[in-house]
């Protein structure tokens, strides 16, 4: 009998089996309509009501107070580097920007667009192996930008930095609903949906009501948020099947126990993952031990026992090693190297034992 697979990947990620079967089910018939959902019209009546109901498990789960609108567009995280200061940052105005990995970087290029950037602070000279807190704020920046968790550097924010002035904005990919936040703390939170809570081909954007249209420039129709929230997602035809399952997704999360549930046992995960390799002689961790995320966790080989020479050699075997036990997508970002587990919430913790259990067998047999 073949292993059972765990996907360690990234992203896009592993998703509830739940939420797949249905969503599976959901293409040959939606909702006793005898039509599939990918060829139903975004106007009907169940697409609207998926939506609706959409929105109240995000806003159930989150504790979304009714003076956040929530946005679902298609673009990935990508496009919304640039809505958001196209949107929330004047031409002459500033913001700062937290420098904490990749996409903390691409969505700091993005906001020089449209107005005046100060980097409060960046770890790239260390390779983004730690979150600096020191931030230097600007006196009257709009906003301060953060990303909640860098999934290439595994970091995360623990503690979330308060604003010198204006609002917090927080790219939320790839920890979103991993654990509990104080969404009023938030001026916007945002984020691809393929890591955590969907497939890809959506985002989500909750923004406080207050915040937008409050720029002096012509901003395009399809761009603009308020055009969206003015819509009610259904400005044109929106990512359907893709917030379908996130909707089967958020239904299995509330099914579950919510987000209190899955953030113990998300701490649970991460502590068994980062124990097996502290207690290692072979892998070592490359986060900061205050700041490991509890969503992505790189490793690397031991440099004291395995040579440079003999790395690359002796990655290929583990990931082999790996896959032959039917765990798949350890490899590491290029930028890091070495190896790399997702952990997030549909990963079982049964996949992170095996995971451990491989670590210690790979050991003795690298060992003896």
């Amino acid at each position: 009998m073949a292993n059972k697979v765990y996907n360690f990947s990234a992203g896009p990620s592993v998703l509830p089996e739940q939420a797949l079967k249905e969503a599976s089910a959901a293409c040959m018939d939606f909702a006793n309509s005898g039509i599939s959902i990918l060829s139903m019209s975004h106007r009907s009546k169940p697409i609207g009501d998926m939506f609706a109901e959409t929105e109240q498990f995000l806003r159930d789960l989150m504790g979304i107070p009714e003076n956040y609108d929530i946005v679902f567009l298609g673009g990935g995280c990508s496009l919304l580097f640039c809505m958001v200061p196209m949107n929330l940052l004047g031409q002459n105005a500033t913001a700062d920007y937290a420098d904490t990995g990749v996409w903390a970087s691409k969505a700091l290029k993005e906001a020089k667009q449209f107005g005046n950037v100060n980097v409060a602070c960046s770890t790239k000279a260390d390779v983004y192996n730690h979150i600096d807190k020191n931030l230097k704020m600007s006196d009257n920046a709009t906003y301060l930008h953060i990303t909640g968790n860098n999934t290439i550097y595994g970091t995360e924010w623990h503690s979330f930095p308060k604003p010198k002035s204006g609002y917090l904005v927080c790219d939320m990919s790839s920890d979103f609903l991993a654990r509990k936040v104080n969404v009023s703390d938030f001026g916007m939170i945002y984020g691809g949906a393929q890591k955590n809570i969907s497939c890809a081909g959506v985002t989500v954007s909750i923004i406080r009501k207050d915040l937008l249209g409050k720029v002096d420039r012509n901003i395009p129709t399809m761009l603009n948020f308020q055009t969206h929230i003015d819509a009610q997602n259904m400005f044109n035809t929106p990512p359907v099947f893709a917030v379908y399952v996130m909707n089967r997704t958020l239904k299995w999360l509330k099914d579950i126990g919510g987000v209190d549930v899955i953030e113990k046992i998300n701490r649970e995960k991460a502590a068994l993952l980062y124990g097996a390799l502290d207690a290692s002689k072979i892998f070592v961790g490359t986060a900061a031990k205050e700041d490991r995320s509890i969503m992505n966790v790189p490793f690397v080989f031991n440099k004291e026992i395995v040579s440079a020479e003999k790395n690359d050699e002796l990655a290929k075997e583990f990931l082999d090693f790996a896959k032959a036990r039917g765990l798949q997508q350890l490899k590491g970002h290029r930028s890091v190297g070495g190896f790399r587990a997702s952990i997030y919430n549909a990963m079982p913790k049964e996949g992170v034992q095996a995971l451990v259990d491989c670590l210690g067998d790979f050991e003795k047999k690298v060992l003896g």
